[in-house]
Formats: C-alpha cells, structure tokens, sequence
C-alpha cells in the first residue's frame, strides 16, 4: 500500500497549522503508515471548522459486499462501502422524514406498524416493542452478526436471504423484555428503511438524495441491493470519505448546511443521548455511537465492517472520516482507532 497526496488545490482548504494542528501532522500519518499501523486504510479526511486540513489517499485492495474489487488507487472521487456507516446515515433521514410527518414517532408500537403480520402483532411478547427500540438496537430479540458476513448463520445474511425480509426481523426469539439490553441488529435498520420507504412513498436512495445528499452538496453515491431488490438500509451505502465528512460537518453545525435546515436538531439531540450501554462503556443512541477519547473529549460516530469511520469532536469542531479494506478482519477496528487516537488527536496544538 502505498500512499498518494491529492492535489494542493483540494487537499487543504487550509495547512494543519492553520487548523490548530502540529504541522509535522502529515508526516506523522506517514510514520505511522511506514510502521503498519495504518494497514488498511483507503482514504483519510479531516476537517475542524468547516475547513479540509487533512486528506490523504491510499492504494489497496478493496471488495464491495463481498464482491472483490482488485487493486484500487483510491482518489478524493472514489466511492468505496461504507458498510454499516450506512447504519447511522439512515438514522438520520429517519429523522427528517419524521419531521416531515411521514414516519411513526419513536414510541409509536412497532408492530401496529406492520399490519400485515398479525399473526405477530397478536404474540403478547411482541407488544411492548416499540419504534425507539428499533431506532437504539434494545429489541430484545434473538439477533447475531459475530460470524463473517460470508456465512448464511451471520442473522444479516440470512435476512438477505429469507423470503420476506422484514417478517424474517420481526419473527426473531424475543429473549429479553425491550428496552433491556443492546444487540446490533442489522435487521432494525432494515425496518427503518421500510418505514421511510412506505412513509414518503420513495426508494431509500431517492429519499436520501433529495432529503439529505443534495442539501449538503454531496456528490455522486451508490446503493447496493439485496438479493430482492432492495437497498440495503443496514450496509449498502457507497460514498466518497470527502462526502462522508459533510456529513459530520452537518452534525457540527446542529444540522445546517449552507444556511439551510437539513436534519432536525431534535433528532440530533435524541440520537446522541444514551440510550443503550455497551460492553465495552460506550453508549448507543438513535443509531449512533457515543464514545470519548483521552485527548479530543467525548465523539459520536458511525462505524462499518472493515474500518469505515465517521467520528464528530463537538468539543474540538473535529470531524474525521476513514474508509479501509479490513473486512471481517478481527483488529480491523485498530487502524482507523489508531488513526485518530494515537496520530491526529495527539496533534492538537496546546
């Protein structure tokens, strides 16, 4: 793998320096590349304040849900899987078609919502679930995505494969009340998809374009299908890491973009707050994780299979996003960690 700077022009709207970095910042991505610690990576972006001062690219090889794609010089107009960054991205147009009128509020009952199950509206395990416990992953049905996503038992996998996707979701084990417990579930998302869809009467990626890409000027994106057609809501989403960041650069700014209004700041305030405890300490939200770092205070992030990271530093204006061809692998959350915890944050200027 070997790394390529884009041109000075779109590189850095202004020098690391400038942005309240050291400005060895670049060399010191570089060393640690040099010493493996970036294996992996694609792309890099970082903005604080609006302004681009950090973006780098890399060579490597890279697959598509699986798919390989051979080697690959990405670029700043590359598009690359965002996995389950998708995840978090359809949180947020769950957001904005709600307050448009078009969705059910969080503590609407789940399965008044799919009326064309009845049979599962009628199990009385079933009849505490709600919209919010879909939007934070707290169910409390039988769900597991720790097999590679190569494997028909991977609870995604299998989805993707059932005849009907959403009574495949929503027929799981109820092993725990709702509310109770947190498991990721790739199946939840999918049911927010299908709420959007059926509530604003479009695709998920015509929603998306109108709703939120075009708004904040992102450029062009793809959005895998499943093996029935549908957008795949949980992981299908393809972006440019310089695109991703405008998302998080949206965040930044409560939901504005050039002015406008494009995400409720409501909706934000209710995606970050804890909803759900981790493991490993960090929190969940409305599809959103919440987390802090030694150095840069506390983040809210999206995260995907194989290194695709946005994080957001509210307290710092930061906003960083990754793309990497780790797939499946089980460090591959150490690249883009160690990236921004031990290379970029470290850099803030005292």
């Amino acid at each position: 793998m070997h790394g390529t700077i884009a041109p000075a022009a779109t590189m850095h709207a202004v020098s690391p320096a400038e942005a309240g970095f050291q400005p060895d910042l670049p060399q010191r991505v570089e060393a640690a590349r040099a010493a493996g610690r970036l294996d992996g990576l694609h792309g890099i972006v970082a903005r604080r304040h609006g302004r681009i001062f950090l973006e780098r690219y890399f060579r490597g090889a890279d697959a598509s849900w699986g798919t390989p794609l051979g080697e690959i010089d990405f670029g700043a107009d590359t598009v690359h899987d965002l996995r389950s960054v998708t995840k978090s991205i359809v949180g947020l147009l769950y957001g904005i078609a709600l307050e448009q009128g078009r969705v059910p509020a969080p503590d609407a009952p789940l399965m008044a919502q799919f009326p064309e199950y009845p049979d599962l509206a009628a199990d009385p395990a079933r009849g505490a679930m709600t919209v919010g416990h879909v939007l934070s992953m707290t169910l409390g049905t039988r769900w597991d995505e720790s097999l590679p996503y190569t494997s028909a038992a991977n609870a995604e996998i299998a989805m993707e494969m059932a005849p009907d996707r959403y009574r495949f979701v929503l027929e799981r084990p109820v092993i725990a009340e709702p509310g109770r417990g947190w498991t990721y579930n790739g199946g939840a998302t999918t049911l927010l998809g299908r709420l959007i869809e059926r509530g604003t009467g479009q695709g998920l990626p015509e929603f998306a374009r109108l709703a939120l890409f075009d708004p904040l000027g992102i450029g062009a994106t793809e959005w895998i299908r499943g093996r029935a057609g549908h957008a795949a809501a949980a992981s299908g989403l393809r972006m440019t890491p310089r695109d991703l960041s405008r998302i998080g650069q949206m965040i930044l700014d409560d939901g504005r973009a050039a002015g406008r209004a494009v995400v409720p700041p409501a909706w934000l305030a209710a995606s970050f707050r804890p909803m759900a405890r981790l493991p490993d300490g960090r929190g969940y939200g409305y599809h959103w994780y919440l987390g802090r770092f030694e150095t840069g205070g506390y983040w809210r992030g999206a995260i995907g299979n194989g290194g695709q990271r946005l994080f957001v530093f509210p307290q710092s204006g930061l906003v960083v996003a990754i793309t990497a061809g780790n797939y499946d692998q089980p460090d591959q959350w150490r690249a883009p960690t160690g990236l921004v915890r031990e290379v970029i944050l470290p850099a803030l200027a005292a």
